[in-house]
């Protein structure tokens, strides 16, 4: 008697293993790794004509949504609902090269302009750095951006 007890025991946590382990895998939808998802930036610095510039983010917030062609951004002053812009488009990823292709925004002189950027991600941070050039709008800079993963 004792012997099948011991031996359902064994078959019944076996399967609770397999069960928990499975239901893992099935919510887990992409790799921590994976530049899909949504991002908050926390760190931005640009440097122009050799001048350094750190975004002020305490009273801003900007985010960045990415699936798996499109990415999309948000940035909105928290204290003044005007000093709100936003841009979406789609991107290629090759490796650690990331070029943004912006379709949609307000600025026409960037509209379907190609941004290419260096990106790594470190564990639930993305770094994205690179240099952007406009000449018909005037934007010659380099950029560093850290966003870190919202859940």
């Amino acid at each position: 008697m004792f012997n099948i007890t011991k031996n359902i025991f064994l078959v019944l946590a076996t399967l609770c293993l397999i069960n928990c382990t499975s239901n893992k895998d099935q919510t887990t939808s992409t790799p921590s790794s994976s530049i899909e998802g949504t991002w908050k930036m926390i760190y931005a610095e640009t440097v122009e004509n050799d001048s350094l510039q750190v975004k002020e983010l305490t009273k801003t917030e900007f985010i960045k949504i990415i699936n798996e062609s499109h990415f999309g951004f948000f940035n909105q002053n928290i204290t003044n609902a005007e000093e709100y812009y936003s841009g979406s488009g789609t991107y290629t990823l090759n490796g650690d090269q990331y070029t943004e292709t912006l379709k949609f925004t307000t600025v026409n002189s960037i509209r379907n302009h190609e941004f290419p950027f260096t990106i790594a991600i470190i564990g639930d941070t993305l770094i994205q750095s690179g240099t952007e050039v406009v000449k018909a709008a005037g934007i010659d800079r380099k950029i560093i951006e850290k966003y870190i993963r919202l859940n």
